[in-house]
């Protein structure tokens, strides 16, 4: 029973609370500054969004552990929470062009379909491949509820 309770105790002592929002505001702006200033490097035949660059930048960061979870996860769900409001001046301005939608209305919509359809199929052939490498390469676990 000792035993339990120390675990516990250990447990509780590796749980840190969440870094200060400011913080993590800083942690997001310092990745959108290194982005803004890797974006330029690709060719002009080849751009690739800042905000892309910096998805991408959080993303090797969080999963090399670099950046920890709570490091970013207050900031990041309240600009989750704000997305529907980011959308809409596209709406605005898809509206703004219904001329457009109703000559090129059908070829926009089947090309949208067509680019959706093969996005989830790479997608999903490409998270077969490395749940293959991840089973049959490294031998671990592929569990969801794995925590390696």
């Amino acid at each position: 029973m000792a035993a339990n309770k120390d675990v516990e105790k250990v447990d509780s002592a590796e749980e840190k609370p969440a870094s200060p929002i400011l913080i993590q505001m800083g942690i997001f702006a310092a990745i959108l500054f290194v982005s803004s200033l890797i974006s330029p490097l690709f060719p002009a035949s080849f751009p690739v969004p800042t905000p892309v660059i910096g998805l991408v930048l959080l993303y090797i960061l969080l999963a090399s552990h670099i950046v920890k979870l709570r490091n970013v996860e207050k900031f990041g769900d309240f600009m989750i929470s704000l997305i529907a409001f980011l959308f809409v001046p596209s709406g605005i301005q898809l509206a703004a062009s219904l001329d457009i939608l109703k000559t090129q209305g059908v070829q926009i919509v089947v090309v949208v379909l067509i680019a959706t359809i093969v996005l989830l199929v790479v997608v999903a052939y490409t998270a077969a491949l490395l749940i293959r490498i991840r089973k049959n390469v490294f031998h671990r676990n592929v569990d969801v509820d794995d925590d390696d």
